[in-house]
């Protein structure tokens, strides 16, 4: 008897195994929206006292970067480059901290902190656009200190008005443009994990580590990305105030010597806050991240440098002080003659 050998084939009209497991994977991918962890696992009263501060700190820097805006924008004695770039750099530390600060006050008094996937998205651009575009322009603030400094005779020319509205251009450019690229790079891959947010923000490594494709060579590009402009407008601040201390020690008094180190080293020490907390949220293995590291690094860069950057750059100049005397005096007569 001759034997019958039968082989078990799919029929023609059913998907084959890789076909269903492709399927299944982009069915388990389908991630329409985010939670944003944030400070939901603090007690209530913590969450009450931390939404009275950040919304204290909010307030006021809205207000004293409202104020410098007003000022430098109106005034006609703070007609030089150093207040066109504060004007520039108030407003962009206002956009920078309503991108985030705003939905985590509203996050710390209700229990919805989900977010659309485009919501995410939107957020993480401007973040990176308006963060990206700050970091150049402070480096161009420290070049026009330097050249107003060591080069007195040649500032006219070098930092003229049209020069001025380039740097800004060119920052601003950048960041829209850079955050493009950053944005692409997070959410280049299908998201199929958790869509918890260990952060109160969007933030480009914890999202990209909730995608289901492999996060290596996008935490690589954001790396480089960091290098470029993190690193390398941090170096052109850092050289471009030695060589001020240089210029100003080796023919200043006693005084202007001391008043000098002062002001650099406030400015300097915004800067390392700033610079130094972005680079440890983008350019750290993520290996050496946790909520407990993430979320006061995030809070230095996103709140509490915004509400510093007036009171370094602006409150201690005595020319500023002027102006805001003015300003003030201007109101209260208005309001005497309105009266």
């Amino acid at each position: 008897m001759t034997p019958i050998h039968c082989s078990l084939t799919y029929p023609s009209f059913l998907p084959s195994r890789s076909r269903l497991q492709r399927v299944d994977q982009q069915n388990s991918s389908t991630v329409s929206e985010f939670i944003l962890v944030g400070f939901e696992q603090s007690p209530p009263s913590t969450q009450a006292s931390l939404f009275t501060l950040f919304l204290a700190l909010y307030s006021l820097a809205m207000a004293m970067n409202g104020l410098i805006i007003f000022i430098t924008w109106t005034d006609p004695r703070l007609n030089s480059p150093m207040y066109f770039f504060l004007g520039h750099l108030s407003f962009l530390d206002i956009c920078f901290i309503t991108t985030t600060i705003p939905q985590m006050l509203i996050h710390l008094v209700t229990k919805n902190h989900i977010v659309s996937f485009a919501s995410c998205l939107t957020q993480m651009y401007l973040v990176f656009g308006v963060g990206v575009a700050e970091c150049i322009l402070l480096a161009f603030m420290a070049y026009d200190r330097y050249v107003a400094i060591c080069h007195p005779l040649n500032y006219a020319q070098i930092i003229s008005r049209q020069m001025c509205v380039r740097l800004v251009l060119t920052s601003w450019i950048f960041g829209m443009v850079n955050g493009i690229l950053l944005d692409y790079m997070t959410f280049r891959g299908p998201f199929c994990r958790e869509n918890h947010i260990e952060n109160f923000f969007c933030e480009a490594p914890i999202v990209i580590s909730l995608s289901c494709g492999d996060p290596k060579f996008s935490l690589k590009v954001i790396f480089v990305d960091a290098i470029v402009v993190l690193l390398s407008p941090m170096v052109l601040i850092v050289t471009s105030y030695a060589r001020i201390l240089a210029s100003i020690l080796s023919r200043a008094s006693s005084s202007g010597r001391g008043k000098t180190f002062s002001t650099c080293a406030s400015h300097l020490t915004v800067v390392i806050f700033f610079y130094t907390s972005a680079m440890f949220s983008y350019m750290n293995p993520r290996s050496t991240h946790g909520p407990d590291k993430d979320k006061p690094f995030s809070l230095l860069y996103t709140i509490i440098t915004p509400m510093c950057n007036p009171v370094i750059y602006s409150f201690r100049n005595k020319e500023m002080k002027g102006a805001m005397r003015r300003a003030l005096g201007r109101g209260n007569l208005a309001q005497a003659e309105s009266v």
